[in-house]
């Protein structure tokens, strides 16, 4: 297929939560019942919205899948990923190490778990692109590319 040059591709935003405890341990969900990588585990995570902030929709997406009210204060950036998903999104990273409350499963129609995961033992079944991402992160490498 070929884009004519003078169209502007529009880019999908996604925010990805690196909700790490006091062990170390990053929390991830088990999807279920999306159509898409059910039974991967998965960062909590979301579609940026208009008029949002990618720190914004980091904070209201903690609170609507997992319960916990995140100070934007609080968010570190961490690494930003162009991944060739549905013709490029940008996915966004963020560290966060403070929060208030208890993380819970408050989307159970698409999480049939949630499970804390030391950052050297990671679930066996991930999303690639969100392991490639972690990965990085690791390395302290702030931008990546995946699948292009």
């Amino acid at each position: 297929m070929t884009v004519a040059r003078d169209q502007r591709h529009k880019v999908i935003g996604d925010v990805h939560l690196v909700l790490t405890d006091g062990q170390g341990r990053v929390l991830f969900g088990r999807r279920a019942n999306t159509g898409y990588e059910d039974g991967a585990y998965h960062l909590p995570s979301g579609h940026l919205e208009a008029g949002e902030s990618v720190v914004a929709a980091l904070v209201r997406e903690a609170q609507e899948e997992i319960g916990v009210t995140i100070d934007p204060a609080a968010v570190g950036f961490a690494h930003v990923m162009h991944n060739s998903a549905s013709g490029g999104r940008v996915a966004f990273f963020f560290r966060v190490e403070q929060w208030e409350g208890e993380p819970a499963n408050l989307e159970p129609d698409k999480c049939d778990d949630l499970a804390w995961f030391p950052r050297d033992a990671l679930p066996g079944r991930m999303i690639p692109y969100c392991r490639d991402a972690l990965h990085h992160i690791a390395d302290r490498h702030q931008f990546s590319t995946f699948g292009w």
